[in-house]
Formats: C-alpha cells, sequence, structure tokens
C-alpha cells in the first residue's frame, strides 16, 4: 500500500473482498517513494504477479482497482499517458534523510480518495503499478492520476521484507535536468539526458573517470532523459551491484561500468533492522489493537512480547510493556522502534505502559 495510506495509524486493519478483515502488522515503510508493506495471517489469498514496468508503453490500456469513497472492489479503465512524472509530492525520508523518488506512470483511469495502496494492472491481469495521487484543484478526479511503477514497489518490498530498509544505491553526483538556459550556455544540442554538475569525492562515478558536465544518456540498457527516469532505474539496484552508465562527453559518447555505493559511500547493504541492532535490543514485538490502546489511554505504540538478554531487558523493560514512544517520538510499529534507533549514539528514552496501567519510563545508551 501507499506509506500515506497507514503513516499516523494507531492500528491497521485489512478488509478483503470476501468481507473478511485481519489486524496487520507493518513490515515496513519507505516515505521516500510512499510506499509500506503489511503482513496479515490469512491461507490461500491470491495475489498479482509483477510486470516489467519498463517495458509499459505509453497508449497501453490499464486498469484501477480501489474503493474510492468507500465504493469497495472499484474498477476504472484508461491508459497510460506518459512515464516518469514528476509531481513534486513526495518528501525526504525523515529518518535517513534519503530523497525522494518520484517517477510516476501517469494515467487518465478514474482514480479519486480511497483509491490510494490500489493496483493498476495491464490487460494480462498484472500489477504494473501502485496507485498513489491525482493532479486536482478540487481534490477529486479530474483527467489525471499517478501510480508507483511495479519496478520500484517490487524492489522497495523485497528490500523491506529482507532487510527492514530500502537498500537505495547511489552513483555519487550532483545533477539536474538540461533546459534551453543551460543548454544554451553549454553548447548542448540534445536536451534529452541528465547534466552532473558535481561529482563527489570518493564516489562510484569518479572512481571510474565520470566527470563534472557529462551528460548521463542510459543506465544499463534504458536510456534516461531527465532526472526522474534516472531515479527510477537507479532504483532497481543495491548497493555493490554494477551497473553500464552512459555518458556524452562533448561529441563522445562513452560508457562506464560502476558500482554503486550506499549512502554511507559503501558497497556494503545496510541491514539495520535484522543484524546488529535487533541483537542489541534482543526483543521481539507485537501489534496493540485499538480497543487495548483506548483502555491505556495511548494512541500508539507496540508490545514487548518477548526480551532476551538486551538493552530493553537491562534497562528494566518486562514483557508485555507497550511502548509508545522513543525519544518523545510515538511508535505505531515494529520497524518504527528499529528506524529511529539505527544510527543513534547516546542515551535513548523509552516510554510507555504496562497492561495494568503502570507507567514506565526507561534509559539506556546507544554505542
Amino acid at each position: 500500500t501507499n506509506n500515506h495510506v497507514i503513516e499516523g495509524a494507531n492500528s491497521v486493519e485489512i478488509t478483503l473482498n470476501n468481507k473478511k478483515t485481519f489486524q496487520a502488522n507493518v513490515v515496513g515503510r519507505d516515505p521516500a517513494t510512499d510506499l509500506a508493506v503489511l503482513k496479515i495471517d490469512g491461507k490461500n489469498l491470491p495475489y498479482l504477479e509483477f510486470a516489467n514496468s519498463n517495458a509499459v508503453q505509453v497508449g497501453e490500456w490499464v486498469l484501477a482497482v480501489g474503493n474510492p469513497f468507500n465504493l469497495n472492489s472499484t474498477v476504472t479503465a484508461g491508459i497510460i499517458s506518459a512515464k516518469a512524472r514528476d509531481i513534486n509530492i513526495l518528501r525526504s525520508d525523515s529518518r535517513n534523510g534519503l530523497p525522494p523518488i518520484e517517477s510516476f506512470l501517469q494515467t487518465d483511469a478514474a482514480v479519486n480518495p480511497g483509491n490510494s495502496g490500489g493496483a493498476l494492472v495491464n490487460t494480462k491481469g498484472e500489477l504494473v503499478g501502485i496507485n498513489a495521487a491525482i493532479k486536482s484543484n478540487t481534490g477529486s478526479y479530474t483527467g489525471y492520476s499517478f501510480a508507483i511503477p511495479s519496478n520500484i514497489a517490487a524492489k522497495v518490498v523485497n528490500d523491506l521484507k529482507d532487510f527492514g530498509t530500502v537498500q537505495r544505491a547511489f552513483i555519487g553526483v550532483s545533477i539536474r535536468d538540461i533546459d534551453n538556459e543551460l543548454a544554451l550556455s553549454q553548447g548542448i544540442d540534445d536536451l534529452n539526458g541528465i547534466y552532473i554538475q558535481e561529482t563527489t569525492k570518493g564516489g562510484a562515478a569518479e572512481n571510474v573517470g565520470i566527470k563534472k558536465g557529462d551528460i548521463i544518456r542510459k543506465v544499463g540498457e534504458y536510456e534516461v532523459s531527465d532526472v526522474p527516469s534516472l531515479q527510477e532505474k537507479l532504483s532497481s539496484y543495491r548497493p555493490g551491484d554494477k551497473v553500464l552508465i552512459g555518458i556524452q562527453r562533448g561529441e563522445e559518447e562513452k560508457e562506464f561500468l560502476i558500482e554503486l555505493k550506499n549512502r554511507f559511500g559503501e558497497v556494503a547493504l545496510v541491514d539495520d533492522a535484522s543484524s546488529k541492532l535487533k541483537n542489541e535490543l534482543a526483543a521481539s514485538f507485537e501489534i496493540v489493537s485499538k480497543a487495548e490502546l483506548k483502555a491505556l489511554g495511548l494512541e500508539s505504540g507496540v508490545r514487548v512480547k518477548e526480551l532476551g538478554r538486551g538493552k530493553l531487558l537491562e534497562s528494566g523493560v518486562r514483557e508485555g510493556f507497550v511502548i509508545s514512544k522513543i525519544d518523545n517520538n510515538r511508535i505505531y510499529s515494529e520497524s518504527d522502534v528499529y528506524d529511529l534507533l539505527e544510527g543513534r549514539k547516546g542515551g535513548v528514552l523509552v516510554e510507555g505502559k504496562y497492561a495494568d496501567g503502570t507507567e514506565g519510563y526507561y534509559g539506556f545508551g546507544m554505542p
């Protein structure tokens, strides 16, 4: 689903087409792409295959599925109107500073409030996108709707499931689109491509000889014409992956094999929720129902289900404690616990309540 659908929720409930309801656990979320992964305990559930959104063509027919205005399981039809749209609605992830990725599929399938997080499928029934936004002055559909491409969604889903965080890969450059003013000042004839303003010292691009003033034309086998299309293509890679970057340098075309890096300038994967931090806390968590939270007078929280020898146990936390805040930041899911503590140094304050209403405040240090 979309991050904006569940962000700030005390608890998440999923209702299926057959009217069955499930309490959902938030596996993880990524504000930078407006995606979130939910998990329910169900059996024999139907599912969709991911299509290759790179292969989607402008003019191709698509169907949008959702619950606009609580009209359950509504299906609307339209075509792909454009690709790699940046409509400037997403924000950076405040937890780690990662910049937003906006490279939407634009369609004219009718999408309204309630469609967010729903499927955009092709005529084969394959998932080509996750409906996310509309462009309107009224708040309702006026002919323009936008979906997150399936290739971005598939990568984010797999990363959140496997690592608890999104593995963003970087080439180490400062970039901009090419407009008429830049083209005239730099003598550029073809305005398609991405202009490199600076390279990061010791970054992936500089290491292979890419320079300021180069123009990125291709990523792998795909041509890129602007910043959103470049972001979309790079979003399918992880740190440590190697990719051919096609460059225009003056009249010369060059290709560079780049080993992509993470946001720390390293080729290693960032494994925040399943390795060191998880071992340090030595705890498992579970969701708390809305009724329980209300009875405790809490707006949000996750329950400590089991404790091993780790920082929470050493600070005095006991099993059954509902963590509502960490350093005054509200906790809505297990992933919030890890996201807030990732890279944290110094003292940490955890607060919440036990089932009998007893308040608890616990402190511990992070290395």
